[in-house]
């Protein structure tokens, strides 16, 4: 017997009408099961059906462990909440209360007992859990908080979890061991239900996959005959779109195989110069004597786990955090380490693309105005601003009737765009972008990095890119450099990095990159 088992299964919601159209699901004890797709395309929609959460649902059969749930009352979803499905979702930290302890959360999830709480910390691989049960989830990494909402998924033994982008915003190394967690799960017989639009990921957990677009199946079967094999076009596109080592200098995104326009480093000119920059919190380094050179027109990668000081390191640069020693030098001048006064016209030759857009735009603020703001240090006002508002939002491929439209009117790929477009508009000498791509799908993540490519070879400007993607870095940049601990350990020609890397460290990132 199926422990899910849906036929016809249609999800509505008042005011927007029909989401999911007839789909079939069936998953087995035991079995891994993996939903992919585009955003917008039913997947979470459907996940969250399986708890009873959200919209109106019909289906010919919807049973559960053999049970009928089309009729379920409120009260009785929650006898299936936790006991027998866990949910696990792509955001610990907003996912966990951040009022409660971790030991609070994890005792609410099931856990009978302080020695309970401990055997399911230790269960997903935190380390000293009785050092965690009195923290909250503030203090705990990216990767800890992540263990922890997966022990609370699991605390009561559900015959099925379901994991929704469980690893999305973490670094590859940790993304490697929440993997291995899942995957021990799948071996000790529960069933999983896997959401993600990394296919490589899905590659590795799934036994079987159905590939959702506009709120149907588009095809469906073994991961492996699916993702080698694919005989939907939209599959096709999905592949097509993960940026590797084969596809530098060619478009991600479908427009036929036209290259993309090639770029014109000029090495004789250095835009940023960052010497032996030392960075402490609170006593403890965050960044130690880091150094390196970009030129107009090069883009580089930083890459890194999570607390390895790339972040800092941005920061530092865009002036938003002054360096406790060394120098930053823009253009020549000095940027670091001097009064705001002094900076200020230097500002607009420095813009940064952020990975939340909508957390850095005013909600009140139309598309025009935020892209306008940016042109605010240079005195751009007028006719010749939104002039240059118009020619940017054409470059970035926003059409004009986007001008009046405000952030939550616009996509996640739009609003993409538009920070981008923001950046781009000052024409500045240097982008520093801060993990852009990594809330975004395989393909809408295509389209912004063949933005990117497209405006970078254009204007000239060297970019700064730092990602915890080492596939995207290895696409787009031309050189890399690996930190760790706050250091350098390795730097040099992107390709060289990644074929014969010196560094013991950049040998385990390379070696934790899930593959198709």
């Amino acid at each position: 017997m199926s422990l899910i088992d849906i036929k016809g299964l249609h999800i509505a919601f008042p005011g927007v009408g029909e989401v999911v159209h007839g789909i079939d699901l069936t998953i087995a004890p035991g079995e891994s099961v993996a939903l992919v797709g585009e955003s917008g395309s039913g997947k979470s929609v459907t996940a969250r059906s399986l708890l009873g959460l959200g919209g109106i649902v019909r289906a010919e059969r919807f049973t559960i462990d053999g049970e009928d749930v089309r009729t379920h009352a409120e009260r009785d979803w929650r006898r299936i909440r936790g006991r027998r499905i866990g949910y696990v979702l792509q955001d610990a930290l907003t996912s966990l209360d951040p009022l409660r302890r971790i030991g609070q959360q994890v005792a609410d999830a099931g856990a009978p007992d302080r020695a309970g709480a401990l055997r399911i910390l230790s269960s997903v691989g935190i380390p000293a859990p009785e050092t965690r049960l009195p923290q909250y989830p503030h203090q705990l990494s990216g990767g800890l908080r992540q263990r922890a909402l997966i022990g609370t998924a699991i605390a009561r033994e559900p015959a099925l979890v379901i994991a929704d982008e469980p690893t999305t915003a973490l670094d590859v190394t940790v993304q490697k061991q929440i993997l291995d967690l899942l995957e021990a799960r799948k071996a000790a017989g529960n069933a999983l239900l896997l959401i993600s639009h990394d296919l490589a990921v899905v590659a590795r957990l799934a036994s079987r996959v159905l590939v959702m677009r506009n709120g149907r199946v588009v095809e469906e079967g073994p991961t492996s005959e699916v993702l080698r094999h694919p005989r939907h076009p939209y599959t096709r596109q999905l592949l097509d779109a993960i940026p590797t080592a084969a596809s530098r200098g060619k478009r991600l995104a479908p427009r036929g195989a036209d290259p993309l326009p090639p770029k014109h480093i000029d090495a004789s000119r250095t835009v940023l110069e960052v010497q032996d920059l030392h960075k402490r919190f609170s006593g403890t380094p965050a960044v130690n004597g880091v150094s390196f050179r970009l030129a107009a027109g090069e883009a580089l990668g930083i890459v890194g786990e999570s607390g390895s000081g790339k972040t800092t390191v941005a920061r530092m640069v865009m002036g938003l955090t002054e360096p406790d020693s060394g120098r930053i030098l823009l253009d020549g001048q000095q940027f670091s380490r001097i009064p705001e006064v002094q900076r200020r016209p230097l500002r607009a030759g420095v813009q940064l693309i952020a990975q939340d857009p909508l957390g850095s735009f005013d909600p009140r603020y139309t598309v025009e105005r935020i892209v306008g703001e940016s042109l605010d240090t240079l005195g751009v006002f007028g006719a010749e601003r939104r002039a240059r508002v118009r020619e940017v939002l054409e470059a970035v491929h926003l059409p004009e009737r986007f001008l009046q439209s405000r952030p939550r009117d616009l996509s996640g790929g739009q609003r993409q765009r538009v920070a981008i477009a923001r950046a781009f508009a000052p024409r500045p000498r240097l982008i520093v972008a801060d993990e852009p791509v990594s809330a975004l799908d395989v393909s809408i993540q295509a389209q912004v990095l063949d933005l990117l490519a497209e405006l970078q070879a254009e204007f000239g400007t060297a970019l700064l890119f730092i990602s915890h993607d080492l596939g995207v870095v290895h696409h787009l940049t031309d050189r890399m450099i690996v930190m760790r601990g706050g250091e350098v350990v390795e730097e040099g020609d992107v390709t060289r990095v990644f074929t014969a890397p010196k560094a013991p460290y950049t040998r385990e990132l390379i070696a934790a990159i899930p593959t198709l």
